[in-house]
């Protein structure tokens, strides 16, 4: 088990990284891990139905990425660049902003424009549509903000209409249906970044799923870019986890307990649901769950004992990454004592030589 982040480094090829989605959303590649024997094979994601048995429970995470990157501007002029981050109280947002240095406690940026502020042909000037006011600067910059609406239509529905999906910095197109940034279960809204191994599922393939005796169940968790901090600290023990709201239903904690009674899989779809069961599970002091929301700093990394995820479906991560750090630890666990970063890394290099694509439009993994 190593804590030194130089060890979950790896060289990628630009060339690797998706840069737009699978023309179909099932059709993207999936290397699946047998973390028992290391053993690989090259699927389509399509064939994950192969690998699901009946009476497992595949756990899906149904946030939905809010247009939280909104462009406007100072009294002043100024252009000026916002990313919602975490909602703290009803219009009350942590956010990014750039440049932050011209944003101290009590700025306004105004966003939009309305209909002018008088009939009067001489009355040029605008009424912005929404603003925020700079309430506090937090400790890592982030700047805390309250939203306010002009038009008396609700903030939220101006953020829709005003803001942009924050894709990925390593995405330098866009796609031309901003919905492949969605998974396609995305029910309530608050993420300000995808779960992208739920990217590849279809509604036909969830259909297909249950007629085969697969159950499906949900959480949700706000991913936010905490997710995606990079790490720092060499010591990787030392690296803070932002927090993140989840929920785990009582219908679901009731289908995990069911699941687990009759000798069957909880397969969680990405690591946001990884962390959220397994955060859970700490928080209950067992793997037999109930119904419960909150915040989750939980930082998994090889050492950790999973008590609720049986097998994984995830997508490739970016070099030096919590999330890589997370698979490395579920590998470790089912690897009949290999080194789960070690295994990892292995079928990193065969993915890359294989031409699988990375990151959050890229390809997936099934790790059972």
């Amino acid at each position: 088990m190593s804590t030194r982040l130089s060890d979950y480094d790896f060289d990628l090829p630009e060339s690797s990284i998706a840069q737009l989605p699978a023309e179909r959303r099932d059709m993207s590649r999936l290397l699946v891990l047998n973390r028992a024997t290391g053993t690989l094979e090259h699927r389509r994601f399509r064939d994950l139905l192969d690998y699901l048995n009946p009476g497992d429970l595949l756990i899906l995470n149904d946030t939905k990425v809010i247009p939280a990157r909104l462009h406007g501007h100072r009294p002043t002029g100024g252009k000026v660049e916002v990313l919602l981050l975490q909602e703290k109280e009803r219009d009350v947002w942590v956010a990014l902003a750039r440049p932050g240095k011209k944003l101290p406690v009590g700025s306004v940026v105004h966003f939009g424009k309305a209909a002018p502020a008088s009939d009067s042909p001489e009355a040029v000037q605008a009424i912005p549509e929404l603003s925020a006011e700079v309430l506090d600067v937090l400790p890592g910059g982030e700047r805390l903000i309250r939203l306010s609406s002009h038009t008396g239509e609700p903030t939220m529905a101006l953020v829709a209409r005003l803001g942009e999906l924050p894709l990925p910095p390593y995405i330098s197109g866009r796609p031309e249906d901003p919905d492949r940034y969605q998974t396609v279960y995305a029910r309530h809204e608050g993420a300000v970044a995808a779960p992208t191994a739920g990217l590849h599922f279809t509604p036909e393939l969830m259909a297909e799923l249950e007629q085969r005796g697969t159950r499906i169940a949900r959480i949700t968790l706000h991913t936010g870019l905490g997710t995606f901090k990079p790490v720092m600290a060499e010591d990787i023990r030392e690296h803070p986890m932002h927090a993140e709201w989840y929920s785990l239903p009582e219908e679901t904690a009731q289908a995990i307990r069911e699941t687990r009674a009759r000798g069957g899989r909880v397969v969680a779809v990405g690591t946001t649901v990884a962390r959220t069961l397994e955060h859970a599970a700490q928080e209950q002091g067992g793997p037999d769950l109930h119904a419960a929301s909150g915040e989750t700093r939980l930082f998994i990394y090889p050492g950790y004992r999973f008590q609720v995820v049986d097998a994984l479906v995830t997508n490739f991560h970016l070099p030096k990454s919590t999330l890589l750090m997370l698979v490395s630890a579920f590998i470790e666990q089912g690897g009949a004592g290999r080194d789960g970063r070690e295994t990892l890394l292995e079928a990193y290099r065969v993915a890359i030589a294989e031409g699988y694509r990375f990151y959050s439009f890229g390809d997936a993994m099934f790790l059972y």
